[in-house]
C-alpha cells in the first residue's frame, strides 16, 4: 500500500473530511487532496503530525507493506508552534500560582502588625488574602491547558535547528534563574531564620518587630522560587525529554496541580 494509499485509509477510519484533516494538520484542503492522489508528498514536520494524528508510526507512513505500529516507538512530535505556547503557557501558570502562594503567605502579615487592632478586624483581612490566594491557585489549575499533558508523559521530538535553539536560550537564561534562585533561597533563608530565632529563645524578643519583614521575605521568596523553577523544568521537559522520560521527576509543583486536578 502506497502513502497516499494509507493516508486515504487512515483519513476514512477517523471519519474525517479533507478539510477536517486539513484544519488539523494546519494546511490547505488541496494538500490534502494531492497527497491522498498520490500528486505530492507532506514535508516532514507534516508527515510527523500525520503519524501524531493518526497513531502511527513514520515506517509504516513511508514503506510499503510495513506493518501498522503506534507512533510511540519514535516518539511524540512536538512542533515549535506548540512547544512556544506550552513555554508560554507555563509562564502564565506559574505566575497564578506564585502569587496564590504569596498571597497565602501574606495572610499572615496582618496578624503581626496589627496585634493591637480589634481581633475580628485583623481576622477579616487574614480571610481576604487567604481567599484571594485560593481562588488564585484554583484558577491556575482550572486554567491548566489539556493540550499539553502529553508532554509529560510521551517522549518527545523536536526539530533538531529549534531543539538547538532552545538549548541556547535556556543557557543564556541559565545565569539569571541560578541568580534568582539563590536570592530567592536567601530571602526564605532570611525570613525563616527570624522566627527560629525567636522560638529558640535565641534574640530574646528583639526580633518580634520586624516578624512583619520576616513574612514578606519568606512571600516573595516563595514566589522567586516558584516562578524559576516552573520555568526551568519547563524548558528541560523539552530540551532534556529523555531524563524526564525515565525518571518521571515532573517538578514538586506540578506533581500539586495534578493531584489537585484529579
Amino acid at each position: 500500500m502506497s502513502f497516499s494509499e494509507k493516508v486515504l485509509q487512515l483519513r476514512k477510519e477517523k471519519g474525517y473530511s479533507q478539510e477536517m484533516l486539513a484544519e488539523k494538520l494546519c494546511t490547505s484542503r488541496q494538500a490534502v487532496s494531492k497527497w491522498e492522489n498520490g500528486q505530492g508528498f507532506p514535508e516532514t514536520e507534516k508527515l510527523l503530525m500525520i503519524g501524531n494524528l493518526f497513531d502511527v508510526s513514520i515506517d509504516y507512513l513511508l514503506k510499503e507493506g510495513e506493518v501498522k505500529g503506534g507512533v510511540e516507538e519514535r516518539g511524540y512530535y512536538v512542533s515549535q508552534e506548540m512547544a512556544e505556547g506550552y513555554l508560554i503557557h507555563q509562564q502564565k501558570s506559574s505566575n497564578r500560582i506564585a502569587t496564590g502562594v504569596c498571597l497565602l503567605i501574606m495572610a499572615f502579615l496582618p496578624y503581626f502588625m496589627l496585634r493591637k487592632e480589634p481581633v475580628i478586624y485583623s481576622f477579616l483581612i487574614i480571610i481576604l488574602l487567604a481567599a484571594g490566594g485560593i481562588v488564585i491557585l484554583v484558577s491556575a489549575i482550572l486554567k491548566n491547558d489539556e493540550r499539553y499533558h502529553v508532554l509529560d508523559k510521551e517522549a518527545l521530538m523536536l526539530d533538531q535547528g529549534y531543539l538547538k535553539q532552545l538549548t541556547e536560550r535556556l543557557n543564556r537564561l541559565k545565569s539569571r534563574y541560578v541568580t534568582m534562585s539563590i536570592v530567592g533561597a536567601g530571602m526564605l533563608a532570611v525570613g525563616g531564620m527570624g522566627f527560629l530565632l525567636e522560638k529558640k529563645g535565641i534574640s530574646e524578643g528583639v526580633l518580634v518587630p520586624y516578624y512583619p519583614i520576616c513574612v514578606i521575605l519568606i512571600a516573595m521568596g516563595a514566589y522567586v522560587i516558584i516562578r524559576t523553577s516552573t520555568l526551568w523544568s519547563s524548558y528541560s521537559l523539552l530540551i532534556y525529554n529523555e531524563k524526564h522520560v525515565n525518571q518521571r521527576n515532573d517538578g514538586f509543583w506540578r506533581k500539586i496541580k495534578k493531584k489537585l486536578a484529579e
